[in-house]
């Protein structure tokens, strides 16, 4: 059923598609599903030009035989399409599942407008139950956690920190940098702990989404809801 809602949000998004944009490409199985949507107008002739935000999304965009560009080149994008882990009703979303969060972040800023897709299982009335994923450079991976443990503390928020692992090895973003998964359950203030998180040193950024996205597409059991920011 999920899949269908992000296949739905992710064909609806095509309607902000327009000929001659520049098109932030996010990274996950919902953004997937909005670059196979893009890639079938391009087969039909829609001439655009996209950023990737990983190389997964760059494999699959050039399978599709999308035309690629890059920040360097086109600094200013029309639009980004992206999925989210959560997003709450103040447009706040959490991203990173996927582990490239500081890139999906550089493109969605660089974008006019972002528009976020997601299934109905996405909407949370506060943000927290997916864990909050943290990208820190390598060198003094203990000491950073240790000084993020001691910012969760002063906010008085209970946490599990847990370190990114995959095929038994510390995960590798696209950066060389890697991730500590906050496990917070309830995130009262996102605004504030944002910007604590990215005061501490050895922190690169959060997967918290904050004042980026402007309009929300979610796939539900009758279609798709519209969220606009005002």
């Amino acid at each position: 059923m999920s899949d269908k809602q992000k296949k739905a949000a992710a064909e609806a998004a095509m309607e902000y598609v327009k000929p001659g944009m520049k098109i932030g490409l996010g990274t996950g199985s919902t953004a997937n599903f909005f670059i196979e949507a893009l890639g079938k107008q391009v087969k039909k002739g829609l001439d655009i030009a996209a950023v990737p935000t990983s190389r997964a999304s760059f494999d699959l965009a050039k399978s599709l035989d999308i035309r690629m560009t890059t920040l360097d080149e086109t600094p200013y994008l029309d639009l980004t399409v992206d999925g989210a882990d959560e997003f709450d009703g103040q447009f706040r979303l959490i991203k990173g599942g996927g582990g490239a969060l500081v890139r999906e972040k550089i493109v969605a800023s660089s974008s006019r407008y972002m528009v976020c897709i997601a299934d109905a299982s996405k909407r949370v009335d506060k943000l927290g139950k997916f864990p909050l994923p943290v990208e820190v450079v390598p060198f003094g991976v203990k000491a950073t956690a240790w000084k993020i443990e001691r910012a969760l503390q002063f906010l008085k928020i209970q946490n599990k920190m847990v370190l990114r692992v995959k095929d038994g090895k510390a995960f590798q973003t696209d950066n060389g940098n890697v991730i500590i998964d906050l496990h917070l359950n309830e995130i009262p203030e996102p605004e504030r702990l944002d910007n604590i998180l990215n005061s501490t040193p050895g922190v690169l950024d959060t997967g918290l989404f904050l004042g980026i996205c402007g309009i929300i597409l979610m796939g539900d059991g009758k279609g798709v809801q519209k969220f606009e920011r005002t």
